[in-house]
């Protein structure tokens, strides 16, 4: 008599848990994050999870972990560039921060901002990446010229620009939306300086 083998369920790790915790962030947001959604997701027991997690707090902040050293590591990525290419790395960045690449990562971004304004964590997570994200871009705009004072201040246009962008629909507004975006990169990346010499 042939006896059937039971096969194993892999064994979930921690990374798995996380993962599907950002999934249920993009639809849900913060509030849907309870172990008992992440286990009927994930088809395994509550149990599972307190293998991995002290509880439902230790599980947020592994997520905001996650969140703010993914944030950090893509600024990083996109603002290095080598000496003398500053100018076109910060229209690279604009391009790359004013494209909608990924729904998701939006809405992820508006719920850890969202958790924010409730959470002292959390806020002070959002602050640091911001930071970052504002220092970075500086640096490029200091490179090409500017003082600290304009450095800074088109530092902070630059992610006005980008984050209001991500939260507008904006395709019936203009018949030449990629003109007007163009248009709008060269009046952030431009310093005074350049604007007011003659053409």
């Amino acid at each position: 008599m042939e006896t059937k083998i039971k096969q194993k369920r892999p064994q979930l790790d921690r990374q798995a848990w996380i993962a599907c915790a950002f999934e249920v962030m993009a639809e849900e947001g913060v509030a849907g994050l309870r172990v008992e959604v992440l286990a009927k997701r994930l088809k395994v027991t509550k149990g599972s999870f307190y293998w991995h997690f002290q509880d439902r707090r230790d599980l947020l902040m592994a997520v905001l972990g996650e969140w703010k050293e993914g944030r950090i590591r893509d600024i990083l990525k996109q603002t290095r560039t080598q000496p003398g290419n500053e100018l076109e790395q910060i229209y690279h960045v604009i391009d790359v921060y004013s494209t909608s690449r990924s729904r998701r990562g939006v809405v992820i971004e508006l719920a850890v901002r969202d958790w924010a304004r409730r959470d002292a964590e959390a806020a002070a997570i959002v602050a640091e990446v911001d930071d970052i994200r504002l220092r970075c871009t500086r640096d490029l705009f200091l490179a090409c010229g500017l003082s600290q004072e304009e450095a800074s201040s088109h530092s902070m246009l630059l992610y006005a620009y980008v984050f209001g962008l991500s939260l507008m629909l904006y395709d019936k507004f203009h018949a030449d939306i990629p003109r007007l975006k163009r248009d709008i990169a060269d009046i952030i990346a431009r310093n005074k300086r350049d604007a007011a010499s003659p053409a």
